[in-house]
């Protein structure tokens, strides 16, 4: 018996999220489903993070125990075989036998990608979000530079557990041409429920002169409520987690 960490991708249009919902497809039910054909008999496996509905992945982590007498590579391949088209697996790694993809992260980094024009391409829309007006995306890189460092983000989201810590760390936050689009990259210790949703929402609203940068470092700085809204989810994807390097073992 050993514990697998698996890195994992998802387009996340038609999955009601990751974690398990009852009746409707998820992610974890896919890849649950696919390690039982291979022999797992574990209750559920763990990961780094609960994508929400709509919300996509490139670099999902996941971990679970597993007697597999074969290679890594194997795992990979006979995993894949068994998943449908919008989950592969990219990566397989034996970790330590404690090794958790949650609670072990040092970091977590999400890209959420728009688009200005005032119709909707059906060929992007999958993966961004359309924004009209268009923005002016200094005003909106100024806001983004203001959740570097350690804040109270208890106006922009909501802890996992009741009554639980909104204090985060940023490390990264910033706009980024793309093509004909807009990428916005942040990378913190942890996220609060809908903060990067929320965050997003606000910054385009920001560039849109619906919001300002001041009522945005109030919110940072003074916990003062902030608009009401969610960017949309389909533009969303978690992108990378970061493990010390002793967690994985090989």
């Amino acid at each position: 018996m050993a514990r697998y960490q698996l890195k994992i991708a998802y387009d996340g249009s038609h999955f009601f999220g990751f974690q398990n919902q009852g009746n409707a497809r998820s992610v974890q039910a896919e890849i649950e489903r696919s390690l039982a054909s291979i022999g797992w008999q574990g209750k559920s496996i763990l990961a780094a993070g609960r994508t929400d509905t709509g919300v996509h992945a490139s670099g999902q982590v996941i971990a679970f125990d597993l007697v597999w007498p074969h290679s890594c590579e194997d795992l990979q391949k006979a995993l894949n075989a068994n998943l449908p088209e919008d989950i592969a697996v990219n990566a397989v790694k034996v970790a330590r036998d404690d090794f958790h993809p949650r609670y072990d992260a040092v970091s977590r980094c999400y890209h959420y990608r728009i688009y200005c024009q005032p119709s909707r391409d059906p060929l992007r829309d999958r993966y961004a979000w359309q924004v009209w007006p268009p923005v002016e995306v200094q005003s909106m890189q100024d806001a983004a530079q203001l959740l570097l460092g350690t804040h109270d983000f208890d106006a922009f989201g909501k802890p996992p557990k009741k009554n639980g810590n909104t204090i985060r760390t940023v490390f990264e936050a910033q706009w980024q041409s793309l093509d004909k689009d807009w990428l916005f990259c942040v990378r913190a210790n942890a996220f609060l429920y809908h903060m990067v949703r929320k965050l997003v929402f606000l910054q385009i609203k920001i560039g849109q002169g619906f919001w300002t940068v001041e009522q945005f470092r109030e919110g940072i700085y003074e916990k003062v409520p902030q608009m009401p809204g969610l960017a949309k989810p389909n533009g969303l994807s978690l992108v990378e987690v970061q493990y010390q390097q002793s967690d994985c073992t090989k």
